[in-house]
């Protein structure tokens, strides 16, 4: 890198070379080895979600090394600290589930915090499980230094029996076994060979939804969110993106150069085409707010109206993210989309070149060898997955993930929970039965709190069967791998006094994905009763870290950000 006397663009990092006043900081560096002459190079952070916790971050720190090395070879001073994950998979069901979400705000805080405390003249950011994505891009659009994502990589698919597995084929054995449609041998040797190793969730869960979307924006490099973790590529990829990202420190590309309007829109658009999670919605509420975009959850509903779903992808497809790649990868399916006129090609990226020209190679039509990635001609869908439905039930939103189902539309009595285990029961001692519409509430961002997901007991109606004539609605979130009859990010939640902690038990509710609706038949009058009547319930925790979410957290809505005062 050219030495501070040639800069075009100060460092930050200036600031501990300027004066004697300074000098007791650099001797805190001198403690930790660096040299006078490291002092004209830029300081750069390593955002590193390394963790033995879970095989989406086991795999990590070889990528972290990789990147350190990156930065070392390209001119510039690594410095690593850490950023916290809770993994949704093993968490799921209990009690820690309602940490998962409240971890994305703190690893966006463990972010902008070291960030900005040790002023750091960029950031590369590696992480794998489901939050620390939104939570790492949150966390780069605070600080807003040259910053870029590092995805830790799927899974490889485990086996058994000729059958590829993941993490969902667990979840929905147990409903096959509780229906007696399995033994309890077959579900634990599925258990037991489900995730062969290290990555995150192998379909187009969260963690390779948000990847993806990050891909999209042109926060990540090309190819780099459908990688495998195993693979070498993998930590080639986390080397070339240090090395980028001291070109962008040069350059001063900044996060909130990247992250515009028009550069979310790309993103929702893939992952409207590749079937992804319902997470992204409320995820990317959170990002717009972060890089002071205007983004409403009715802009997912305009982008999916005219954006088909074009990938065959699990949960309600056949391939898992380990195919796409092969497939062609994201590139592939961005390609499609700019021919289509479906993307803005102006949009920047790390690399400092627009997405029309990242993508200038790019075959324009997918390899007639696989149908992962389908022709704009013959798509999945002619539109896009994530349906946000609204009525009385959900006046500010709700989110309904529509692929899969064969009409996505019922009206059938309440069967009311007020916690997710009591649900799961149910359904495993059989006493949910086709036509029925779950109701699971008080488990929205201040309900909860933490807004958990409902793997469980979705995954539990896929392995009886129920999974398209059964209804579930809930103002707790879904599981990326969650299909059928769902519709989750019910605002305002129970805990708020929506109207969904108004259904009695046996209250007619309508679902109508086509209609976008989400109906509570119950006259106005009756609901009014019911409403003066309600009383909020006291809080579920009264001190820590999700006391503070409960009381912070703003509406589904509005991603469930903590700062939107």
């Amino acid at each position: 890198m050219a030495d501070s006397s040639k800069r075009v663009i100060p460092l930050r990092s200036d600031n501990i070379t300027q004066g004697k006043s300074r000098a007791p900081n650099r001797s805190m560096y001198y403690g930790m080895g660096y040299q006078e002459t490291d002092f004209g190079k830029p300081m750069v952070g390593v955002a590193n979600g390394h963790s033995t916790i879970t095989p989406c971050n086991s795999g990590l720190q070889k990528l972290a090394d990789a990147a350190v090395q990156g930065i070392i070879e390209a001119g510039g001073n690594p410095q690593i600290f850490g950023t916290p994950t809770i993994s949704d998979g093993m968490a799921m069901g209990t009690e820690g589930m309602k940490y998962s979400l409240v971890s994305r705000e703190v690893i966006a805080d463990c972010i902008e915090t070291c960030v900005q405390g040790q002023w750091m003249d960029g950031v590369v950011v590696v992480g794998g499980c489901d939050k620390n994505m939104p939570g790492g891009l949150m966390g780069m659009l605070r600080a807003n230094v040259p910053a870029i994502y590092v995805y830790g990589g799927t899974i490889l698919p485990g086996k058994w029996k000729g059958q590829d597995l993941n993490i969902v084929s667990v979840f929905e054995a147990v409903g096959q076994n509780a229906a007696g449609k399995i033994s309890d041998q077959e579900l634990k040797d599925i258990e037991q060979h489900a995730i062969p190793g290290t990555g995150s969730c192998g379909g187009m869960y969260t963690a390779n939804t948000m990847s993806s979307a990050f891909e999209a924006l042109g926060i990540s490099l090309p190819y780099s969110s459908t990688m495998a973790n195993p693979h070498d590529e993998k930590q080639n990829s986390a080397k070339e993106s240090a090395k980028v990202l001291l070109e962008a420190i040069k350059k001063d590309i900044k996060p909130r150069d990247i992250v515009t309007k028009k550069a979310i829109e790309n993103a929702v658009a893939v992952i409207m085409a590749t079937g992804g999670s319902t997470n992204a919605v409320l995820h990317f509420l959170a990002i717009a707010h972060c890089a002071g975009v205007e983004w409403s959850i009715d802009d997912f509903e305009r982008v999916r109206q005219r954006t088909p779903v074009l990938c065959d992808l699990k949960p309600s497809g056949k391939y898992l993210a380990v195919d796409l790649h092969q497939a062609g990868g994201i590139p592939q399916v961005m390609k499609i989309l700019l021919n289509a006129g479906l993307l803005h090609g102006d949009c920047l990226t790390i690399t400092g070149q627009t997405i029309a020209e990242v993508l200038k190679d790019v075959p324009d039509e997918p390899r007639a060898d696989q149908d992962v990635i389908r022709p704009i001609s013959k798509p999945m869908y002619e539109q896009g997955h994530l349906a946000i439905l609204k009525g009385n039930l959900s006046p500010e939103g709700a989110v309904a993930k529509i692929t899969g189902l064969k009409n996505p539309v019922i009206t059938g009595p309440a069967r009311v929970f007020d916690d997710e285990q009591s649900a799961l029961q149910a359904i495993l001692d059989g006493k949910i039965k086709a036509g029925d519409v779950m109701v699971l509430r008080y488990l929205g961002p201040k309900g909860g709190p933490g807004m958990p997901e409902m793997l469980a007991p979705t995954g539990a109606l896929i392995g009886a069967g129920l999974g398209e004539s059964v209804g579930l609605i809930t103002d707790g979130r879904f599981s990326g791998g969650t299909w059928g009859m769902v519709v989750g990010h019910v605002a305002p939640e129970a805990a708020a006094g929506g109207n969904i902690a108004l259904v009695h038990e046996g209250d007619s509710i309508t679902i109508d994905a086509h209609q976008l609706k989400l109906e509570l038949n119950v006259a106005e009058a009756e609901l009014a009763t019911r409403r003066a009547a309600w009383k909020a319930p006291a809080p579920r925790y009264t001190r820590g870290v999700q006391a503070k979410f409960a009381f912070n957290a703003s509406s589904a809505s509005k991603g469930a950000v903590l700062d939107n005062f």
